[in-house]
């Protein structure tokens, strides 16, 4: 049974506009039929035939199946589950999952013997794996994946933009040059006069919104690409802008209600929290279906099998403006969980049920991490743990899709097949710091999660690369006394093994590394900026700053300004840490994305062109650098990436907002 929402339509809006789109089509076609009739017809005094009448309103049941932020990975991965073995013990065990290839799988599987599927993908499909720029031309393997789907939409990400205008067109060429030709949408991007995809130079490239038919009733699709981050953090062409994601999405409502679409969906990819935010505020929506923050939505449960740590319930039920019910999902991200969410609407085109799964892809191999096998009757026992959850979906891989994807694989196995290093242990990735239930817990894994450290200082990883920047600036350079990189800019964690793709990935977006030389209070004004970023209106977490050689408290709670206390340097000949001086020069080496004003460092942007240098180095090159010249070595020669020490985190204490 669907859970049924209460009924809080106010009278005189929408639920009666509703009502009155088919009245006035009644009268529209009477009229037509009136206005046909020809003096033949009169002369002969034959009755004409009636008009042909459009079929009456009925109540529909509509599935969304759904995916967001694949970011180009297309291979599978493993996961470790928390599962009772036979004996009712639970155990460890690892299986494999996720990849593209069970994506088109799980899109097949449960598109079968329904009526009325919708599929979407919510954005950013691009970067984040050798996939995307080391397997032939950039996006052409994502496209071609993509097409083993055949989406009824795609919402353009602000990750689509990483490579400028100009490649987002050749993408859609690529996604275009099958059968499929997916409409992809975004109500709220304006390309510039010189941009590629102005419609002036591809029409019909872009669409503000899609309307697909069901059962024979219009259903409309919407798109909204998060305005802020994408002009900040990504690289649109000069010219290109981004609308108020409310605003567009309001005018593409309202124009698709005049057309009489009364079941609309936006198809959204701006975060779960501005997600909620946009329902309270528009009229006329039913349906959300977001990506951007990467949110693992669904039951506290996959806290508690390993998968990860939910940000809210899945298949949410809030209400837009309207007062009337509208159902809220993403599915996570790097191609790992479908959504399935079933909507039900009564005559009016009212939403008066929801429910759904967020299907987590799994194979059926199931062994213990410490190498061996488990016994038949573990294994039954494990999966038996597995199907009672629900949200654990057995899926096979796509034969087809394997082979779509089999030549980019070829190409990216030659480029990543050398290990470079090892891990002591996993270096946790968390764009910012908080305990359970902040801002981008969700991202960790649990077994990050249940350290705490990552929680109280941010991430590992983020750190370490931050840190590798003031190392190899010293040593190759001409040295640098303190670092930056936003947390978003590093995209995975390491453990275990480390080739020379994981190290791209950590990396996946080719930015060169500038020095620019600030005083102390520029460098204070830089923190601020990063967390008025994350931490303001319209804030996102991938600006959160890390620093090498600086070191700092935050306290989140405080406004604009205040937020960050007791700013220290080391000092790299004693090894001591000084309060920073507002007078003082110091030299900093930032990333061009960043030292031009992205992610919000408008403090960088407007140093002056006398004091900043572009010194030409890719920064997965220097992280790479750093990993060589580690001086602990395993029995393969092969250096050791450990953790740094604790005094050399920048975020020293933390206090939530």
């Amino acid at each position: 049974m669907h859970p049924t929402f209460q009924r809080h339509a106010q009278p005189g809006h929408r639920r009666y506009a509703r009502s009155r789109v088919f009245i006035a089509s009644l009268m529209a076609a009477s009229l037509l039929a009136a206005c046909s009739s020809s003096d033949d017809d009169d002369d002969d005094h034959r009755p004409s035939d009636p008009p042909e009448q459009p079929a009456p309103p009925t109540p529909i049941d509509l599935t969304l199946l759904h995916i967001n932020d694949h970011h180009s990975n297309l291979d599978g991965r493993t996961l470790t589950l928390n599962l009772r073995n036979a004996a009712g013990d639970t155990v460890q065990a690892r299986v494999p999952s996720a990849g593209f290839a069970r994506v088109t799988t799980a899109f097949r599987e449960l598109a079968q013997d329904k009526e009325n599927v919708i599929k979407l993908h919510a954005g950013d499909a691009l970067t984040g794996s050798l996939y995307f720029n080391r397997a032939g031309e950039i996006g052409e393997a994502d496209a071609a994946m993509m097409n083993t789907v055949c989406f009824d939409a795609f919402t353009l990400g602000n990750h689509e933009f990483d490579k400028g205008d100009t490649e987002l067109k050749n993408f859609i060429d690529r996604l275009h040059a099958g059968d499929c030709q997916t409409p992809v949408i975004s109500a709220n991007v304006h390309f510039g006069a010189a941009s590629a995809l102005h419609p002036s130079n591809a029409p019909g490239y872009v669409h503000p919104y899609t309307v697909i038919e069901r059962s024979g009733q219009k259903i409309g699709i919407v798109g909204l690409t998060i305005a802020g981050k994408t002009q900040q953090s990504s690289s649109p062409d000069a010219g290109t802008t981004f609308e108020d994601e409310a605003a567009a999405a309001q005018r593409a409502i309202d124009a698709l209600q005049e057309q009489g679409v009364n079941k609309i969906i936006l198809s959204t990819h701006v975060g779960y929290e501005l997600d909620k935010k946009l329902i309270a505020e528009l009229r006329g929506v039913d349906a959300v279906v977001g990506g951007d923050s990467h949110s693992l939505l669904g039951p506290a449960t996959m806290a508690q099998v390993g998968v990860g740590t939910p940000a809210g319930a899945y298949a949410e039920q809030l209400t837009n403006k309207d007062g009337e019910p509208v159902c809220l999902a993403q599915a996570w991200e790097y191609s790992q969980v479908v959504g399935e969410m079933k909507i039900s609407f009564d005559a009016d085109g009212v939403v008066t049920a929801c429910e759904g799964t967020p299907h987590v892809l799994i194979g059926e191999t199931f062994t213990p991490p410490a190498g061996g096998a488990f016994s038949e009757a573990d294994i039954a026992a494990l999966k038996a743990d597995a199907a009672q959850y629900g949200f654990l979906r057995h899926t096979l891989e796509d034969a087809a899709a394997i082979a779509t994807l089999a030549p980019f694989k070829a190409k990216v196995d030659a480029y990543s097949q050398q290990v470079v290093a090892v891990t002591a242990e996993e270096l946790c990735s968390r764009r910012v710091p908080g305990g359970s239930g902040s801002v981008d817990y969700g991202r960790s894994s649990a077994a990050c999660n249940a350290l705490g450290e990552v929680s109280a200082r941010g991430g590992d990883i983020q750190q370490l690369v931050a840190q590798a920047y003031l190392e190899v600036a010293n040593a190759d350079y001409g040295g640098a006394d303190i670092t930056l990189q936003s947390g978003g800019g590093v995209r995975v964690p390491l453990n275990g093994q480390v080739t020379a793709a994981n190290v791209i990935e950590v990396l996946p977006f080719g930015n060169m590394l500038y020095r620019l030389d600030i005083t102390g209070a520029e460098a204070k004004a830089m923190i601020e900026d990063g967390l008025e970023a994350t931490f303001g209106p319209g804030g996102s977490t991938g600006p959160y700053p890390y620093t090498g050689g600086l070191r700092f408290a935050v306290d989140a709670s405080q406004p604009r300004g205040s937020r960050a206390s007791n700013l220290q340097v080391l000092d790299q000949t004693t090894g001591l840490w000084n309060p920073i001086d507002p007078g003082a020069t110091y030299r900093l080496f930032v990333l061009s994305f960043n030292a031009e004003g992205g992610d919000g460092y408008t403090t960088l942007a407007n140093v002056p062109a006398e004091r900043r240098v572009d010194i030409g180095v890719l920064d997965a090159d220097v992280f790479q650098t750093y990993i060589d010249r580690l001086p602990n070595r395993n029995s393969q020669d092969l250096p050791i990436i450990q953790k740094l020490d604790g005094q050399f985190y920048s975020t020293q204490s933390f206090v939530g907002p």
